[in-house]
């Protein structure tokens, strides 16, 4: 098999799992966590064996939706962090892109953290924890370094760093969790009421010399 016929066959099962993929963001969308194997298969237009063919199994399609919306969403996150505004506006902007995110699309949020919530029978045995957990951990380690990339945080800035990435993302993960159940005040009471809580040691630290600065 040469070069131009491989290529052409990655593309095509490239495309081939994006299209899946959409189909699973559909049903998601609709039934969020109680989304099924069997549903998303019919959704596609294909069996079940089939997309157990390309994912596996549900926590292989897990894993796949996980990334996807963990990239977007980062993305986001990242536009906003680097949005030309003074620090404070930028940890709030921040704050309410995360917050938008979950509120636009809350059943592919419970669907990538609670998936266990309503699970169907033939899903029994997926592991909640084991799945949403890592996605919490990257959104971490990715706050962190933006964290040591731009404030001067002195000789243990690196451990520093990742301590406040981990704590802020379990804030915003923990009151954006409360929040969305419960909707107890808006979310720009949110956003400001948690930017308060962070803002005292974010505010005094200097920006990293010759970093694009926070």
């Amino acid at each position: 098999m040469d070069t131009t016929q491989r290529t052409e066959q990655q593309r095509s099962a490239d495309r081939r799992r994006r299209e899946l993929l959409e189909a699973a963001d559909r049903v998601v969308l609709r039934d969020g966590p109680q989304a099924s194997m069997n549903a998303i298969a019919a959704e596609a237009g294909i069996t079940k064996p089939i997309l157990y063919r390309h994912f596996g199994d549900k926590s292989g399609l897990y894993a796949a939706l996980a990334k996807r919306h963990t990239d977007a969403l980062l993305n986001s996150l990242r536009a906003a962090l680097d949005a030309p505004a003074d620090r404070r506006e930028r940890v709030e902007a921040t704050l309410d892109t995360y917050l938008t995110a979950i509120e636009a699309r809350p059943q592919v949020y419970r669907f990538l953290m609670h998936p266990a919530e309503g699970s169907p029978t033939g899903d029994q045995g997926f592991d909640a924890g084991k799945h949403a957990i890592p996605l919490l951990r990257r959104m971490g380690e990715e706050l962190a370094q933006v964290i040591e990339d731009r404030l001067d945080l002195g000789p243990e800035g690196q451990r520093l760093a990742r301590v406040w990435g981990h704590g802020i993302v379990g804030m915003m993960h923990a009151a954006g969790d409360w929040w969305l159940g419960e909707r107890p005040c808006s979310r720009a009471e949110l956003v400001r009421s948690l930017a308060d809580l962070l803002w005292g040691r974010l505010a005094a630290a200097g920006d990293k010399v010759g970093g694009p600065g926070f």
